[in-house]
């Protein structure tokens, strides 16, 4: 009888002599591993600040907004909106107040809105439109 016994190392090369060992694999592992260095890289270059925290952020942009940049506005401004339906495909807004959303009847739902203040139905059959208009006053 023979007997015959191979190291761990010997059949690694062994398995490894039978690998296609192309260009093309070869292009593939050099790749991958600049891949990897460039990548490991880069996170190292990547500043860290570790004394902003997020709820260090959060507080400052809180102080930031109650205080309103320490100027309190003697302005005060105020969102007021109105509808207004027409018959046919265009219904325009009052004077000083811009559209802000259109709607169509039999159920189009294609418009667009012309000089900022007339909404206009894009359907072929349109009974009504309904503008819905705002001003900041």
């Amino acid at each position: 009888t023979v007997s015959l016994s191979i190291s761990s190392g010997q059949a690694l090369e062994l398995l490894l002599s039978f690998w296609p060992r192309t260009l093309t694999f070869n292009r593939m592992k050099t790749t991958t591993c600049s891949l990897l260095i460039i990548i490991s890289l880069l996170q190292l270059m990547i500043p860290v600040n570790t004394e902003e925290t997020l709820d260090s952020i959060m507080k400052k942009l809180k102080e930031a907004l109650r205080d309103g940049g320490n100027r309190p506005s003697t302005v005060t401004h105020t969102f007021s909106c109105t509808s207004v339906k027409a018959l046919g495909n265009l219904a325009s807004c009052p004077a000083g107040m811009i559209a802000t959303g259109c709607s169509c009847g039999f159920a189009c739902g294609s418009w667009n809105v012309q000089n900022e203040n007339v909404c206009h139905c894009l359907c072929p059959i349109i009974d009504w439109t309904l503008a819905r208009c705002c001003q900041l006053s």
